[in-house]
């Protein structure tokens, strides 16, 4: 149960941090048009759509990332409730 855990925390770290490095190449000409970026962007932009759904961009500035990467962290902390009682 516990590798269980282990797995799901790091592909919910994982996660994030693809989601903070494809929000970071929106500051780079083109970085979002190379191999790497269409692949992350594949990979980010389905889970990001559902926030930008509800949260429109206030400005230049989208707001939806910040959330996503908060609900993200809400889910890996109820996992963590999840699992400790089931290991405790």
């Amino acid at each position: 149960m516990f590798q269980l855990w282990q797995v799901l925390d790091l592909a919910l770290n994982i996660y994030s941090w693809g989601i903070i490095i494809y929000i970071f190449m929106s500051w780079f000409p083109g970085a979002r048009e190379s191999t790497f970026g269409e692949i992350l962007g594949k990979i980010t932009e389905p889970y990001l759509e559902m926030f930008r759904k509800f949260i429109p961009p206030l400005g230049m500035i989208d707001f939806s990332p910040i959330i996503a990467i908060f609900v993200l962290h809400l889910a890996r902390n109820g996992l963590l409730q999840f699992f400790n009682m089931f290991l405790f």
